[in-house]
């Protein structure tokens, strides 16, 4: 049997003000023509199939389409719901899904597989929606953490397997201990979102297929992130995108292959002077891909963002990073550091360090600050 792990797909998601719909719709319609090639069985999306609880219209139009082609294909579908979905919209349609299609957002439901059977008998799929601790309590009393409902489900999944016997698959959504930590994973964690999950809360089945992570990771051959199917932020534009391909045996496990998804708009981030990134010819490759600045000069410089747009039509953001600091490290508050000005003119130049990390006049801000402070001077004298 042939599966397919996919998660993340974060429909609804924008990139820095940028609808990324259309861009998911491609990549999605080369998921679907993997499936295809492959002979793919089961297609896994192992949850954060939306990327809000209150998704738009257009984003269940892409998630019916993509079902649907995917059915067409050949494969059966076990999609479960994420931390960023919500699981009553998500499964409210489950039930008017065409067979093959399946939708696993209830609690209830966990340790009951959607089994699947080929030449060598049944394949047994275990779909873990996400578990939210302070929601189980009632009915899982004790579990005050992922990790303890993850825990408690996949007792349940080893209870019901070792009644039915057989292959097996199952599907979380969860920080895994051992995964390489990113930014928004630190917040989750800080935020009480989601927890450490020991990796061996996952014995006992053939494969398990992770969601959460958006880099494909390897925990060991039988636990992984897929990661999801388009670049997100910046941090992870040197990820590849694509799927695993799990195939199983009569014994089980016999291999995973990586699939490479494309990448619609590749992103990268630039560092540099600003003028020079406006001028240099080595930065014009990058003028059709998604653009990340960071300018190293000196100082602040007027309408970044607009100069640098006229060159990269698709720079999303940036960041003044000067490649010097200057400043003053003393930890003196600014009222200590301009006491001991003497003149006008050193309180201007003192304010100017202040403001600009240690950045004082230039010859010609001094220029002006005289002309100012003269023109001031025989103001005051005719008065």
């Amino acid at each position: 049997m042939r599966i397919l792990h996919t998660s993340d797909w974060h429909i609804g998601r924008t990139f820095h003000g940028h609808s990324t719909l259309d861009a998911l719709g491609g990549v999605l319609d080369a998921l679907v023509a993997q499936v295809r090639e492959n002979d793919v069985d089961v297609v896994i999306v192992a949850g954060d199939v939306f990327d809000s609880a209150t998704p738009a219209a257009g984003c269940y139009a892409l998630l019916t389409d993509t079902l649907a082609a995917l059915a067409d294909a050949g494969a059966q579908v076990v999609v479960t719901s994420g931390n960023h979905d919500s699981a009553a919209r998500l499964g409210f349609q489950a039930a008017l899904l065409r067979p093959g299609i399946h939708v696993v957002t209830d609690p209830q439901t966990v340790g009951t597989p959607i089994t699947v059977s080929d030449a060598h008998g049944p394949v047994h799929i275990y779909g873990i929606p996400f578990l939210e601790p302070a929601l189980l309590r009632h009915t899982w009393p004790g579990v005050r953490s992922q990790a303890e409902v993850l825990d408690r489900a996949m007792q349940l999944v080893r209870t019901d397997l070792a009644a039915r016997g057989g292959r097996s698959v199952a599907i979380a959504h969860c920080f895994a201990a051992g995964v390489e930590p990113t930014p928004h994973l630190e917040r989750d964690i800080q935020q009480g979102g989601l927890d450490v999950v020991p990796l061996s809360t996952f014995d006992g089945v053939d494969y398990m297929a992770l969601g959460h992570i958006h880099g494909r990771q390897r925990l060991s051959d039988r636990v992984r992130y897929a990661g999801a199917p388009l670049h997100y932020s910046f941090g992870e534009g040197d990820k590849p995108r694509g799927s695993w391909l799990i195939e199983l045996d009569a014994g089980g496990l016999a291999g995973v292959q990586w699939l490479e998804l494309p990448v619609p708009r590749r992103l990268v981030t630039l560092v540099g002077p600003l003028e020079e990134l406006l001028s240099d010819e080595k930065y014009a490759p990058h003028e059709g891909e998604w653009v990340s600045v960071e300018y190293t000069d000196t100082l602040p410089q007027r309408d970044p963002m607009r100069r640098l747009q006229e060159r990269f039509a698709h720079c999303a953001c940036v960041a003044h990073k000067p490649a010097q600091k200057t400043g003053d490290d003393s930890g003196n508050s600014y009222a200590q550091r301009v006491r001991g000005a003497r003149s006008d003119r050193e309180l201007l130049d003192a304010f100017l360090r202040h403001v600009r990390d240690g950045e004082g006049a230039s010859d010609r801000e001094t220029a002006l600050i005289e002309d100012l402070l003269d023109a001031r001077t025989l103001a005051e004298a005719a008065t």
